[in-house]
């Protein structure tokens, strides 16, 4: 019989998933739940030791002796100080030693000793049932059992937080768990990469998203009509150009009129990612909607990137190499899958704004001079730009890693200041007042355009699903303001140019976007209404779905 706590079940079946074949055990009565479920999996060899110093370097001498991770397990406290000498030791040594600490808590999931110092990575597993919970708590036994052999051997720390009641142990069944594998590169000298191909040529729906890149890669045109051909290809403009073929870029507005039915015949069976953010909320409630059978992340730091609850696979390696490696060994079938999204691509018509926020952020996108590079702001600014194409030579920034407004105009300037091109600054009036100061240092010089969409606030905070909040409080959530850049630009020797309309702004758009640097940098404030651009955006999807 295995004990009932699913924190329990989930890393008897991961630690024997990952081969970890031998535990020492040391006694406690917190421990019972988990000295039980092991005891009763055949897997398992297990040993009994009462004090936890040399517990700790008994399992130190098998883990020496194996080729797989020993683990050694105790209660909290004390005991789990005694395994500091040992942990060290195997860090040392670079030892696969799996540390299972077992505590009391509510969901504050902390030991109460810290071996951070010592291994390699530490994870704590809550006493929670919830299904949100189940997914994470996989996510980091895998990743604390993944780390014992990733860039050397090591020690690693997995804490586990029990309640009350400790002692039912009524399940005679354990739960299937996703086991996620990490390769080291493509090479069959180190991993037998060979089963990984037969499941890529085993799928027939393959899709690969772009994360945001920081680059432009060409690739080889003998590998990039394969694979164009053979996958669905999904970009947005913080990935640059770093696809191949005629990718599908705007995510957003193919998903908004898809009804379940459709989404479920198009979800894919192998999904690929690469690079980093993904902007599109649509894609994100997608994928984790219809999950892939497989995702594969591809990177060179090798990290557990589960945005979508569906990770199996991590690749750690140059992506572009990665594609290019598989490109050859791809089979030939015919692609109807890529073609099914193609269609509706072609389908969707190009966007139409009257006078708002998302038109001056369109019109700027096609009025770009070719060459430049653009600093898209966070939250709307990014999501309007995602709707417009500009041209393929322009290189695209953004600090959308942690999705907060936090020193985009700082940043933008420090690129600007390095660069010999004409760098574009798109943010709106929240982005650019919190960061206004930026503004104040002396480094930088006449290559900067500064674009601020001023509707006094945040407008898409108004369309927040499931959100009716009165005007009090919708004041205080769109941190609305009657606030103009006007005083701060002039005084800081920018050029001020101003837009209240659409007449307006195509008179000044000539001037802010022409091609040649000119003798003062440029600020060009848009005002618009909050209100009015939540309608019109809402207005557009509406007639998506016509």
């Amino acid at each position: 019989m295995y004990s009932d706590k699913k924190s329990i079940q989930q890393l008897s079946v991961l630690l024997r998933a990952h081969e970890v074949k031998k535990v020492v055990m040391c006694p406690g009565n917190v421990n019972v739940p988990l000295i039980q479920t092991l005891l009763h999996i055949s897997d398992f060899t297990c040993y009994s030791m009462n004090d936890e110093r040399n517990a700790g370097f008994f399992a130190l001498g098998l883990a020496l002796h194996e080729t797989h991770p020993v683990a050694v397990m105790c209660a909290e406290g004390s005991g789990l100080a005694n395994l500091l000498p040992v942990v060290a030791e195997a860090r040392r040594q670079q030892v696969q030693l799996v540390v299972i600490s077992v505590g009391v808590g509510k969901g504050e999931a902390a030991a109460k000793v810290s071996l951070a110092d010592g291994v390699k990575c530490t994870v704590c597993l809550t006493d929670d049932n919830s299904e949100e919970s189940a997914q994470y708590r996989n996510l980091l036994i895998n990743k604390a059992l993944l780390e014992c052999k990733h860039h050397g051997k090591g020690p690693v720390h997995i804490s586990v937080q029990l309640s009350e009641p400790f002692f039912a142990c009524n399940s005679t069944d354990l739960p299937e768990e996703r086991v996620i594998e990490r390769y080291q590169g493509l090479n069959m000298y180190e991993q037998d990469y060979q089963p990984l191909i037969d499941k890529l040529n085993r799928y027939k729906k393959r899709m690969v998203i772009a994360g945001q890149m920081n680059t432009i890669y060409e690739f080889d045109k003998k590998h990039e009509r394969t694979l164009a051909k053979q996958m669905v290809w999904m970009t947005e403009l913080l990935s640059n150009h770093t696809t191949p073929g005629m990718p599908i870029r705007r995510m957003e507005e193919l998903l908004y009129p898809m009804d379940l039915k459709t989404q479920e015949s198009l979800s894919p069976e192998l999904l690929i990612t690469f690079g980093g953010a993904i902007v599109s909320r649509r894609v994100k409630y997608f994928l984790r909607k219809h999950k892939p059978l497989e995702h594969w992340h591809v990177s060179k730091d090798g990290e557990l990137n589960d945005v979508f609850g569906a990770l199996t696979v991590v690749i750690e390696m140059d992506p572009f190499e990665f594609f290019e490696k598989i490109a050859s060994l791809i089979e030939d079938v015919p692609p109807l899958y890529p073609r099914q999204w193609e269609q509706l691509a072609e389908k969707l018509p190009a966007p139409r704004f009257p006078y708002s926020e998302m038109m001056a952020v369109g019109r700027l996108m096609t009025l770009l001079p070719s060459g430049c590079s653009l600093h898209l702001g966070t939250g709307s600014v990014v999501r309007y730009a995602q709707m417009f194409a500009l041209p393929e030579d322009v290189e695209i920034q953004s600090n959308m890693g942690l999705e907060g407004a936090e020193g985009v105009l700082a940043t933008g300037l420090g690129y600007a200041t390095a660069s010999e091109k004409i760098n574009y600054i798109v943010l709106g009036d929240v982005s650019f007042f919190s960061g206004m100061n930026a503004l104040w240092n002396m480094n930088y010089g006449s290559n900067i355009r500064i674009m601020v969409v001023n509707n006094g606030g945040h407008e898409q905070l108004q369309n927040l699903p499931g959100f009716n909040g009165d005007e009090r409080t919708m004041r205080f959530v769109t941190g609305s303001h009657q606030v103009s850049a006007q005083a701060w630009a002039t005084d800081r020797g920018f050029t001020y140019l101003s837009a209240h309309n659409e007449a307006e702004l195509e008179e000044v758009l000539p001037k802010f976007t022409k091609a040649d640097i000119t003798r003062q940098p440029i600020i060009l404030e848009v005002f618009t209404d909050m209100a009015s651009d939540a309608e019109v955006l809402k207005q557009y999807y509406k007639s998506l779905k016509k």
